[in-house]
């Protein structure tokens, strides 16, 4: 039994699509905030459970069985993350589990410039000291290139501030591979990295860009403390401005730098690139 927590969400709700292709529906469950949510998988013979990371009893009726368990990062902006994830590994421990995966990110650690980093690499600490075997999935960047471009097919200028290079891999490539290892003869233990072969910056997004529309893309450096400023007086809270361009600070000291081929091998093929990702907007 392998049982997957925020199946209802974008990233592990495309983890089970993709393991349901690879075992029968009776070998997967999930643990869901709003079982209601989660009909179409019940339908499909998917163990349906109500679950969340506050409430350890929960937890672990919806974990029991469990031989795996994969964990979602929480995304609760107004809790104490690092204590929710805490008690999810605890009640997967309780529960039975013989092996915790948890969807990290790439360049986990303590003392960086990005905060979810730090929460990420506290939860990893975590999983070490539980005694069971564990995996951190931990992937790129992803998500809709959109949000990381701005307004540039409105401007033909991707303006943001100063960058460096990093992984922007495509969710649907993050889920199918924590189906793979999940579903794997031979265990994957401890962090792995799953990134593109070869990392990339807002230029490269800037050339691609300006080869799918037809025309000139420019990438512009905006100074951070304008960017901020610009934020703002467009309705962002400084707090989240100052959240997303820690991202852009952490990128240009090198810390996304290093690419790993684990993403690729667990694939088969190459992952989706940047050209590959842009080419599912509505370009114009």
């Amino acid at each position: 039994m392998i049982i997957v927590t925020g199946a209802t969400g974008t990233l592990n709700g495309a983890t089970v699509d993709y393991l349901l292709k690879r075992i029968p529906p009776q070998q997967i469950g999930v643990s869901v905030r709003d079982p209601a949510r989660a009909r179409d998988l019940a339908d499909r013979g998917v163990r349906v459970r109500q679950g969340n990371y506050d409430n350890p009893s929960a937890l672990r009726h919806s974990f029991a069985d469990a031989e795996q368990v994969l964990l979602v990062s929480s995304s609760d902006l107004s809790a104490d993350v690092v204590a929710q994830h805490r008690r999810a590994i605890d009640a997967a421990v309780d529960a039975g589990a013989q092996r915790i995966l948890y969807t990290s990110a790439h360049g986990t650690g303590f003392g960086t410039p990005y905060p979810p980093l730090a929460i990420h690499a506290a939860t990893e600490q975590h999983l070490a000291a539980s005694g069971v075997a564990w995996t951190a999935l931990r992937n790129g960047f992803y998500g809709n290139p959109a949000q990381l471009l701005g307004a540039w097919q409105e401007t033909d200028v991707i303006a943001m501030p100063a960058d460096g290079p990093f992984s922007w891999i495509d969710r649907r490539d993050a889920a199918e591979a924590a189906a793979a290892i999940l579903t794997a003869d031979d265990p994957f233990d401890g962090p792995i990295d799953l990134t593109l072969p070869e990392p990339v910056t807002l230029a490269d997004f800037a050339t691609t860009a300006s080869e799918l529309s037809g025309r000139q893309i420019d990438r512009a450096i905006v100074d951070d403390e304008t960017w901020v400023a610009d934020e703002m007086a467009s309705g962002a809270p400084e707090a989240v401005a100052r959240f997303t361009l820690s991202m852009f600070q952490a990128t240009r000291s090198g810390h996304f730098a290093h690419s790993d081929p684990t993403l690729s091998r667990l694939l088969g093929r190459k992952p989706r690139s940047i050209t590959d990702q842009l080419k599912d907007l509505n370009l114009r």
